[in-house]
């Protein structure tokens, strides 16, 4: 019986997508087959670990390149662990609803799905570039049925039981008419050398009459000396182990020796992946015994703000039957994963001298690799020293905290920082200042793990870390303006404390202030408005809330004028008024919403007029 079935919707958009997409290098798609056969071998191996008799029909594992020009076929095997009915319909029939969404959503934006094919783990899918029909005959190891999936990748796809001897998959691609090359030995010989020659399983071109022909040297990239691997195996090998299509940013390959060995090829990509924060994103390090895979889900071989890293770690001290269990408490894990930091760390260290090389990796990542500061206290050091801050001396030039330091005042004892929403908000935000008017520098932090690591790396190099509302510095200008009267002052504030009691706790004057008439700011202490915005917006209530204190300005003339004016009965309301919108003018500098838009608008409409 054939079960007739619709692809989830978002995969019949993503399949439009690829199979129209301007994607020049269509070989890809060999890449992608056998990269993913080759992780079938893999899984086939590691559950045999367990159950040494699961690969008693299997053979040497490998994998099967199938060329047939009379048909137009092409067909690639392997007798890897295989699939059943579930996995058909789970792996070829949807996909991550996130993940596919943003994949559309991204081609849209980019016009091109060249970068996004492996990215989005939809590499299977690329067969259809190529090919007007798929099929796929497939038995699972240990299970005794075997089943067919057909589909051209328009209208949905068939599964139906079938018959095959041994577990494994194979999948047959009934080439478009304009892509017969791909049925040429020559070129599939050429296409396979150039991107799986590093595929540790061997790959076996079917030359028919001719025999068979091992093409790739089917050798663990990793396992062999650095002086033996070219740039462009290392480069397709992170294709490989990563599903990317960039290029690696960083390379990493090095073998520890000592009371533990293991073997360590790592690579940070080019390109920030679209996952990186969800909550379910596998970890990217593979963990190898001796060559044998064990598992792509061991989230102790690096903490969590190193998640962007891809590659693989292979350890001869580890047992071969590993379990789960052992891996989260294994002593032997915990090392390998500090030496492991340590290197990357390093290595980072080294590529940070080049500021216009480091700050592609710190646009791509540093917004997770910032969570180190917070969450990883034995090398908060090594992580501060490496971040990178816009701040008040070049918002477009990145600064880091010893370039800061270096240009410290000689009076001043603390890095000073200011956090919101955006760096162009944020570098006009009146309580800046003082700070611009004494040449303090002052790092404009945006991201939201900055309201959390700045509460517990307070000090870096016998420097305080402080928000600029905590600054211990005398910030008083001295002024030889004219400022308002000491107890028309009074009269004002006392008004504008009992106008707006339930929005601030108190409004005072302060010296602190040059162009702006008036600012929104907190008690000495306590959690920062943008903070309290942040919490806000994931619904969570806190029982801290700030208080709020509107500052305003007594030089500046606007509330000189209306300090002049307390006594005036008729100027009472414009008074009120005016004081509604400086308040509304500071609540924007801090990105909050005001209380009242269409008065604003009004209002300031109404001064503007009479202004002109």
């Amino acid at each position: 019986m054939t079960d007739k079935m619709n692809f989830q919707a978002d995969v019949s958009k993503m399949l439009d997508i690829v199979v129209n997409s301007l994607y020049s290098e269509k070989q890809i798609f060999l890449r992608e087959l056998i990269s993913n056969a080759s992780d079938a071998c893999d899984k086939l191996k590691y559950m045999a670990l367990t159950h040494p008799d699961i690969t008693k029909q299997s053979g040497e594992l490998k994998i099967t390149v199938t060329p047939n020009a009379e048909a137009n076929t092409l067909t690639i095997a392997d007798n890897g662990i295989g699939m059943n009915r579930e996995d058909l319909i789970n792996h070829l029939g949807t996909i991550a609803k996130s993940g596919t969404a943003e994949f559309v959503k991204n081609v849209k934006e980019n016009g091109s799905a060249v970068d996004l094919i492996g990215q989005f783990g939809v590499g299977f899918y690329s067969a259809f570039m190529v090919a007007d029909k798929v099929e796929i005959l497939t038995r699972r190891a240990g299970e005794d049925k075997a089943y067919s999936w057909t589909s051209n990748g328009i209208d949905g796809f068939e599964i139906a039981e079938a018959e095959k001897e041994t577990n494994g998959t194979s999948i047959t691609l009934f080439l478009k008419e304009d892509q017969k090359n791909f049925t040429d030995t020559i070129y599939l010989r050429q296409i396979i050398r150039t991107y799986s020659d590093h595929i540790d399983y061997p790959i076996v071109l079917d030359l028919g009459k001719a025999g068979e022909e091992t093409v790739n040297t089917a050798s663990a990239l990793w396992a062999k000396h650095k002086s033996e691997i070219t740039q462009e195996q290392y480069k397709e090998f992170y294709h490989h182990i990563s599903k990317n299509f960039d290029d690696p940013w960083m390379t990493l390959h090095f073998k520890a020796e000592g009371n533990i060995e293991y073997t360590g090829l790592l690579y940070i990509p080019t390109v920030t992946p679209y996952d990186l924060f969800q909550p379910d994103r596998k970890q990217g390090l593979k963990l190898y015994v001796n060559r044998v895979f064990i598992s792509d889900k061991v989230e102790e071989l690096l903490p969590a703000y190193l998640r962007f890293v891809k590659g693989v770690i292979d350890s001869s001290d580890l047992p071969l039957n590993i379990s789960r269990e052992m891996l989260q408490q294994s002593p032997l894990i915990a090392k390998i994963r500090q030496g492991t930091v340590s290197r990357i760390l390093k290595e980072l260290k080294k590529r940070s001298k080049d500021y216009d090389d480091y700050i592609k990796f710190w646009n791509a990542f540093g917004i997770a690799f910032k969570e180190g500061l917070y969450e990883d206290f034995s090398n908060r050091e090594e992580i501060a020293e490496l971040s990178r801050f816009a701040s008040t001396a070049d918002a477009e030039k990145l600064t880091s905290l010893d370039e800061y330091i270096a240009r410290m005042q000689p009076e001043q004892k603390a890095v000073y920082y200011i956090t919101g929403d955006d760096v162009k908000t944020l570098v006009n935000n009146p309580q800046l200042e003082a700070f611009k008017a004494k040449n303090i520098e002052v790092l404009l932090l945006t991201d939201p793990i900055d309201e959390f690591w700045t509460q517990t790396l307070t000090k870096y190099k016998d420097f305080a870390i402080k928000h600029i509302s905590q600054a211990d510095m005398d910030l008083s200008l001295k002024r030889d303006d004219v400022k308002a009267d000491e107890g028309s002052l009074k009269k004002l504030t006392d008004m504008m404390t009992e106008l707006f009691k339930d929005e601030v706790a108190k409004v005072t004057t302060t010296d602190k202030l040059t162009k702006s008439p008036a600012s929104l700011t907190v008690e000495n202490g306590q959690m920062s408005i943008h903070l309290e915005r942040l919490m806000r917006n994931h619904q969570q209530q806190t029982a801290f809330a700030s208080s709020r204190i509107l500052e305003i300005n007594p030089y500046h003339p606007l509330i000189i004028k209306m300090a002049d004016s307390m006594d005036n009965k008729d100027k009472e309301q414009e008074i009120k008024d005016i004081s509604r919108i400086l308040l509304d003018q500071a609540k924007i500098a801090e990105g909050e919403a005001i209380t009242d838009s269409s008065f604003f608008s009004e209002k300031l409409s109404e001064y503007i007029l009479k202004a002109m």
